[in-house]
């Protein structure tokens, strides 16, 4: 039988399964003869064991789409990285390198700065002026007000959507408002999650809707890039792209070099300098990492 792995920890792995039913599966240990973990979002085969007690073996993983290191988790559509606009005030750095890691991974963002309500307006239109200007999808909302809750309904919908984010901006808040009309079928399987054996905060999969995912993660609060060469870095900065191939050296790094488009938009504010200074201070940071 087939399903998609809900939960994972110590060793237990929570299978939602075509029957419609929630297994708790132990994975064969063939996988680890294989160095292959299961992750949360996986599609699997299992074989039930125990009707009764719908428990079962893991003993097959499915291709995956893509997959993510950290938080660990496959198949998923997209990202969404709650922010809050105050209390704490955003890490820029840190969201950035969220962004550049899905960049790499090839799976679209969306930004969503959370507690609009504590912040002057002119911060929050900056804000989100500088991160739409790149092209991404922001969303500005409220948990406490409730404001900007459809719109964040409408972008998770029919996508299997990992949540993420630094501790205290609210993603627990968001993520439970999207689950306040979950359906019958769909808010079974969520009170199942919470209630199995094991409930340590770990990544899980929250049914929302029909087809609608969240691959709710413990919070982050700090990130490192991996699997990168300094060289690769402007490759990740969307904003970048339409200059690419109009600087005077070819392969240029947007940094030292004569004749960059890059510092040329930069100097018109056509680039914000706020994700330029963070360009500069990863791109020394990869740097430094290979020296070592």
């Amino acid at each position: 039988m087939q399903g998609r792995i809900m939960k994972g920890i110590a060793g237990f792995y929570y299978v939602y399964a075509e029957d419609g039913q929630l297994y708790e599966c132990k994975a064969k240990g063939i996988f680890r003869k294989d160095n292959r973990k299961p992750l949360v979002g996986d599609f699997v085969e299992i074989t039930v064991l125990d009707e009764r007690e719908k428990e079962g073996n893991l003993v097959r993983i499915l291709p995956r789409k893509n997959s993510l290191i950290r938080p660990a988790v496959a198949n998923v559509d997209q990202a969404f990285v709650i922010f809050a606009m105050e209390d704490p005030k955003p890490n820029f750095l840190l969201l950035d390198r969220f962004l550049i890691m899905m960049e790499q991974q090839g799976i679209p963002a969306v930004i969503c700065f959370n507690k609009i309500d504590l912040a002057k307006q002119e911060e929050v239109d900056l804000l989100a002026g500088i991160y739409r200007e790149c092209g991404y999808h922001v969303i500005l909302a409220s948990a406490a007000k409730k404001t900007g809750l459809e719109e964040i309904r409408q972008a998770l919908r029919g996508k299997t959507t990992v949540v993420a984010g630094p501790s205290g901006v609210g993603k627990s808040s968001l993520t439970n408002l999207m689950q306040e009309e979950v359906q019958m079928e769909t808010g079974e399987i969520s009170r199942k999650l919470k209630r199995g054996r094991h409930t340590t905060r770990h990544s899980q999969i929250i049914p929302v809707a029909d087809q609608t995912f969240l691959v709710d993660t413990p919070g982050f609060t700090s990130l490192y890039l991996t699997d990168m060469e300094e060289q690769e870095l402007k490759d990740y900065f969307r904003e970048f792209r339409k200059y690419e191939g109009n600087c005077r050296f070819q392969g240029c790094r947007h940094i030292h070099e004569p004749g960059c488009a890059v510092k040329e938009a930069l100097e018109k504010e056509e680039i914000s300098s706020l994700r330029y200074e963070d360009y500069l201070g990863l791109y020394q940071e990869l740097r430094e990492k290979r020296r070592y």
